[in-house]
């Protein structure tokens, strides 16, 4: 299995030395240190593994399913914990997907599915989300490339880089398109908690026996050092076959970063943290909003939910062009184009990051960038 670099990958690679000064586009809550959680810390904690569970600290699931709204719904042993969704999702991927199979995936979205399927020989059906629809996902197209020979559906809820959400509605017609050909359902949920308009959504697995949700402490959380995440799945061969699968890969699980992780998912801390978190992005997306406005070469569909979204440029302006120019002095600003989800003529902007993203000067810089174009 030859797995070929994603852009977006390709792009962070070449930018790690670039030691910019603000941040426009940050995709992950302000992060907390270490000394957050010492106070909580047992300092005779064995650094071997947790040794209760190959599928994660038992409380840790119990946290996992509570967050998720799946505690009636699900049994801890439904839960692996995983490094970070991105495993989640390869495990899955990774058994469920044989060549030939057909999988359908949304553009823009999250890319490590078309990686992983065109790694293995799949064949990728794609449902776009259009701007003019604000990023909607078009059901009537996707049925349409729904077929017997489906074997997998991906998708991200909110869109991972667009924050629009599928409501319950959308879920369930989702879930009975995916259900007519038996088709396995992956909803990767990173963003999930950070809902501005709306309440969060069902995870799939409430809705569907072969519904599989993942997620993380990353984003809402701020912790994607930890490197910790998870699987949902109602079926319990597919669980096992992950847990077997990721013994071949990563092994046994990262005991520091569960034991933090099962701290921050506590209940009145993971509250009061989301309280924090909500707070600021909803500070960050309004002056990011009135920057927009106010900028006559950007428009967008702001966020739904997450901390990212994507502004489309005007006339002929290229995004890979005004990312490299930023990143550069005088500007000295880090942001993602738009051509890491095949949408060359838009940027990544984002509200996460807390003060040290520097998000008033970022924009500042941006606006200066975009004035030498008038």
């Amino acid at each position: 299995m030859k797995v070929k670099i994603h852009t977006l990958f390709e792009y962070l690679l070449e930018t790690t030395e670039a030691d910019p000064e603000a941040f426009v586009g940050f995709s992950l809550s302000k992060s907390p240190v270490l000394g957050d959680y010492l106070a909580d810390l047992d300092p005779d904690l064995s650094l071997d593994w947790n040794g209760r569970s190959f599928r994660g600290l038992p409380e840790l699931r119990t946290h996992v399913l509570r967050q998720a709204n799946l505690a009636d719904t699900c049994d801890i042993d439904d839960v692996l914990i995983t490094a970070g969704a991105a495993e989640a999702n390869y495990l899955a991927l990774r058994q469920l997907l044989e060549p030939g199979d057909e999988i359908v995936i949304e553009k823009p979205g999250w890319p490590q599915a078309e990686v992983m399927a065109l790694a293995q020989g799949a064949d990728i059906k794609t449902v776009f989300r259009r701007e003019a629809a604000d990023w909607a996902l078009n059901l009537d197209e996707f049925r349409r490339l729904i077929t017997p020979k489906t074997k997998l559906i991906f998708l991200t809820n909110p869109n991972n880089p667009t924050g629009r959400l599928l409501s319950p509605e959308e879920l369930t017609e989702i879930v009975d398109i995916a259900r007519s050909v038996g088709a396995w359902l992956i909803v990767d949920e990173v963003y999930a908690g950070l809902e501005w308009d709306a309440p969060r959504p069902k995870s799939i697995p409430a809705l569907y026996e072969r519904g599989i949700t993942t997620g993380s402490v990353s984003k809402a959380l701020g912790l994607q050092g930890l490197r910790t995440g998870w699987m949902i799945c109602r079926d319990p061969e597919l669980i096992m076959d992950a847990v077997i699968l990721r013994e071949n890969s990563s092994e046994i699980m990262n005991i520091l970063g569960e034991v933090i992780a099962e701290i921050a998912l506590r209940p009145d801390r993971y509250a009061t943290t989301l309280a924090g978190a909500r707070k600021a992005g909803l500070a960050n997306l309004e002056v990011l909003n009135s920057f927009i406005k106010k900028q006559p070469l950007l428009s967008w569909i702001p966020p739904q939910a997450g901390l990212i979204g994507l502004a489309k440029l005007s006339a002929d302006l290229n995004g890979d062009d005004i990312a490299k120019r930023l990143l550069e002095p005088p500007y000295k600003t880090f942001l993602l184009p738009g051509s890491a989800y095949d949408q060359p003529h838009h940027i990544r902007v984002g509200v996460g990051g807390g003060e040290e993203a520097n998000l008033v000067l970022g924009l500042s810089q941006l606006d200066a960038l975009l004035r030498t174009f008038k």
